[in-house]
């Protein structure tokens, strides 16, 4: 059903994953609604299947964004603050950035400094005072490691298949927070939710099957 909800405008693209209850959640709705991802793709960018933003990167299917921002909408409160590691062309941080408010803090973090550029010039085609305001910032670094100096996140995306679950992404969720984060390798891999509690305790738990380009180093990424 995912893969039929391809639309000829965004506010099409939205509608036809509402009627695949693809999308449940009011503030999921109501954010991918505000954030048109014609902004954010140059190719196709209301079919729902992955496009290429350049550099082996690619921007997910509208069905994964809203997956993800389903599974993370109860950390996406007003006020929250979220990190988007591998943000490529900055659509799903302007997405967290609208469901967190004006007092909340998205950060986006890309190893390739092209796309970070990319990502601010997006950005400020669709919503340039989130730039302004500072309630989404784009950062150049591995985002295998986090984003230390923002930390600690009410939720962490991640939008490339990491080969572990990489402590010093959790080590940066809040207590209590949610990670919504693809792991695998060529020969299989699936997203995993990661809870911490208000204790710190650390629960995980496979949601489904995927196929993300790999969370790597710069270089890897260029050449892959």
């Amino acid at each position: 059903m995912a893969w039929r909800c391809s639309g000829v405008s965004n506010q099409d693209l939205i509608s036809r994953m509402v009627q695949a209850k693809l999308i449940l959640t009011p503030s999921v709705k109501s954010a991918m609604l505000a954030v048109d991802r014609g902004h954010y793709s140059r190719f196709k960018p209301y079919e729902d299947s992955p496009q290429t933003i350049g550099y082996n990167s690619t921007i997910s299917a509208p069905h994964m964004h809203a997956a993800a921002l389903e599974s993370l909408a109860p950390f996406l409160f007003p006020g929250a603050k979220a990190l988007d590691v591998g943000s490529g062309s900055g659509y799903l941080t302007v997405c967290m950035a609208e469901m967190v408010g004006p007092e909340g803090r998205a950060v986006g973090v890309e190893h390739i400094p092209e796309l970070v550029e990319l990502a601010i010039k997006n950005t400020q085609k669709d919503h340039p005072e989130f730039l302004q305001d500072d309630r989404v910032a784009f950062h150049a670094a591995d985002g295998r490691v986090g984003f230390p100096r923002d930390a600690p996140y009410d939720c962490i995306h991640v939008g490339a298949a990491a080969y572990e679950l990489h402590d010093k992404l959790v080590e940066q969720l809040k207590a209590p927070g949610r990670m919504f984060i693809p792991v695998g390798d060529k020969s299989g891999q699936a997203i995993y939710v990661v809870d911490k509690d208000k204790d710190g305790n650390i629960t995980k738990k496979k949601a489904m099957d995927v196929w993300y380009v790999p969370l790597t180093d710069v270089e890897h990424q260029r050449h892959q």
